[in-house]
C-alpha cells in the first residue's frame, strides 16, 4: 500500500490536532454561556438567572479541564492518557451545560 511508514509520521501532529480540538470545543462551550446569559437577561426570572449561573460555572469548570490537557498535551511526548477523572468531569460539565441550555429554551 502507499501509505506512510510508521518511521516517517511525525508524532507531533496529534498533540496538536488534540490541542486545537479542545480549543475549539471551550469557543464553543463560550458561546453557550454567552448566549444562556442573553437569554436569561432577556427573560428576566430567577430560573434563568440561576440557570444562566450554573451555565457559567459550568463552563468554567470545562474551562479548567481543557486548560489542564492543553498543557498535559504541551508538555512532554508522548502526552500521558487522558485520566478517566478528567473525562469525567469534561462530559459532565458539557451535559449538564445542554440540559441548563434546554430549561433556558423551554
Amino acid at each position: 500500500m502507499g501509505g506512510v511508514s510508521a518511521a516517517g509520521r511525525d508524532p507531533g501532529l496529534q498533540p496538536e490536532r488534540t490541542r486545537l480540538a479542545w480549543r475549539r470545543t471551550t469557543l464553543s462551550a463560550a458561546v453557550a454561556a454567552v448566549l444562556a446569559v442573553r437569554t436569561a437577561l432577556r427573560d428576566g426570572s430567577a430560573t434563568g438567572l440561576v440557570m444562566c449561573a450554573v451555565c457559567c460555572a459550568l463552563w468554567l469548570g470545562f474551562l479548567g479541564v481543557a486548560h489542564h490537557r492543553i498543557r498535559t498535551l504541551s508538555a512532554g511526548t508522548p502526552p500521558p492518557a487522558f485520566t478517566p477523572r478528567h473525562a469525567a468531569a469534561a462530559v459532565l460539565c458539557a451535559v449538564a451545560t445542554a440540559v441548563c441550555a434546554a430549561v433556558l429554551v423551554v
